[in-house]
């Protein structure tokens, strides 16, 4: 839907091929916040090390100070993340510590260490699967997503925050499920990303029949007159009745 409101905003005419390269573009503009949510994420479990090493460091640390607890920097789900292969590569490319607000950072870190789930957390010894995944889970819905700060700084560096904002929470929270599932080299597998770039190259074909479809249902207005986005909504239900609901593209 954004690429092709995007080609529909266009004021020139589409040049072949034109179509499926601004859809490339925002796939890639995707699996770039997609890995960026997932860095600043770890970095926030990860930071008890460097409060620790801060903080015994002192002049004159107190007892507090020289006990600070790591646990989550040993979490096992975050280590499964970072030491992915394909994780680090995407880092290699995409260099997401370029951008990371420390001073930001620190402070989400901050209120991790408040939050009573945290408390409950370090106070287990033991280490089990579902502690792991729900800690990590508790930073990026409780602390990242309602936190205004953090919402600013993503806007600042990825433009499609507002469109992507809802599907990547979900992604986000599917990919905690299974990490090692995913693949950072691409935000689709081959077979949607095959049924996105059709679908789009279709939909641009067509276009004149679609228009005539939509005309019945226009009582006194002018087809032309209707907006752009309306118009891909209006395609995208008839392509959901049409599929039964089972296959969709954000």
């Amino acid at each position: 839907m954004q690429s092709l409101y995007a080609i529909d905003s266009m004021s020139n005419e589409v040049s072949p091929g034109e179509g499926i390269s601004i859809l490339s573009k925002k796939m890639e503009q995707s699996r770039s916040l997609f890995i960026y949510l997932i860095y600043f994420l770890t970095e926030v479990a990860r930071h008890s090390e460097a409060d620790a090493r801060q903080k015994a460091s002192k002049h004159l640390p107190s007892s507090a100070d020289l006990n600070i607890n790591t646990k989550i920097a040993g979490n096992e789900l975050l280590w499964k993340i970072v030491e992915q292969p394909g994780y680090k590569a995407a880092i290699n490319e995409t260099k997401p510590h370029s951008i990371i607000d420390k001073e930001l950072l620190k402070k989400i870190y901050q209120s991790l260490v408040e939050s009573e789930e945290y408390k409950e957390y370090i106070s287990i010894h033991a280490r089990d699967k579902k502690s792991e995944k729900d800690i990590l889970e508790f930073i990026f819905t409780d602390l990242l997503l309602p936190n205004e700060s953090f919402i600013s700084h993503v806007e600042e560096y990825f433009i499609n925050w507002d469109d992507d904002a809802e599907m990547m929470s979900q992604i986000v929270l599917n990919f905690l499920q299974k990490p090692t599932s995913y693949n950072f080299g691409d935000i689709a597998s081959k077979e949607k990303l095959d049924f996105a770039k059709n679908l789009l190259q279709t939909t641009l074909e067509k276009k004149d029949v679609t228009m005539e479809l939509l005309k019945p249902k226009l009582n006194n207005w002018d087809a032309d007159r209707i907006a752009a986005l309306d118009r891909v909504e209006s395609g995208k239900h008839r392509i959901d009745r049409r599929a039964g609901g089972r296959r969709r593209i954000a």
